[in-house]
């Protein structure tokens, strides 16, 4: 399912030594430095540092020591789906989670979702959250995910070719660094966003969005909008590291370390 030297290179980056690991995987260190260099050399990247001190990743190692674990748990949750899916006559509803679509919100639904189904069972799938995984699993919901919560309107339902069922509407927030001089204040006012980058998703993804931007580009002309393609973490990060203002929603308040803000009232999503 996946190169077996990552499970190799994660022993080696948590002990920190060819010859702790060795001895963790019990199997000689000169076999554990065959694999490693072997899979610095299919990568074409460096991952330690080597000093007589011992190993310490390389910043190319701390990334890839990040996703090996992402990657070999979701395999293995792979394996466990696909054995699920032999079992004949099971009543599962699989729902997709990631950080920007968490499955809190249809979770919280269960109990309720029970009294009227009590055979029904629910199975957690994560996926990365990338525009390919998006437009694969929203077209072709029942082959891997059944349903996905997050926020959609028509146009959204339309540009992906999916259905949806409106259970809350939700007041538009801002996404604030913690070090943001707007991280202080409970409230925001569209005043407040005077002199700001404002990040917001590109046109024709969403009606209430892109009446948004025109209401800014008419009106409040002090505000900076940029646009940009995908809501995933890497946004979070660049809202983050550019100190710039992104348009969210409350429910993305957990899986962030950013100060959500409740700002413009009137603008609502459908969740």
């Amino acid at each position: 399912m996946y190169n077996p030297q990552l499970e190799t290179f994660l022993k080696v980056a948590d002990a920190g030594s060819f010859n702790k690991a060795a001895e963790e995987m019990f199997i000689t260190s000169t076999a554990v430095i065959k694999q490693m260099n072997l899979l610095e050399n299919s990568l074409d990247v460096k991952l330690f540092d080597r000093s007589n001190r011992g190993l310490t990743l390389t910043e190319a190692g701390k990334s890839l020591c990040q996703d090996a674990k992402y990657i070999i748990k979701y395999c293995e949750e792979s394996v466990i789906r696909a054995k699920n899916a032999m079992q004949p006559g099971s009543n599962v509803i699989r729902i997709g989670t990631s950080p920007m679509t968490p499955a809190q919100l249809l979770a919280g639904l269960w109990s309720k979702i029970q009294m009227y189904c009590p055979n029904l069972k629910f199975e957690l799938i994560p996926f990365e959250n990338t525009p390919e995984n998006a437009r694969e699993i929203l077209g072709n919901f029942g082959k891997n995910i059944d349903v996905i919560g997050g926020i959609f309107d028509e146009t959204m339902l339309n540009l992906r070719a999916c259905a949806g069922l409106e259970l809350s509407r939700e007041p538009f927030c801002c996404a604030v660094s913690i070090h943001h001089r707007l991280a202080v204040k409970d409230r925001l006012s569209i005043e407040d966003l005077y002199g700001e980058n404002l990040l917001l998703m590109k046109r024709n993804w969403s009606s209430y969005v892109d009446r948004l931007r025109d209401e800014i580009w008419k009106n409040h002309s002090q505000i900076n909008i940029i646009d940009f393609d995908f809501y995933n973490m890497s946004i979070f990060n660049r809202c983050e590291n550019s100190n710039d203002v992104l348009l969210a929603i409350e429910g993305w308040a957990r899986p962030t370390a950013f100060k959500l803000k409740r700002s413009l009232q009137n603008a609502k999503n459908m969740v």
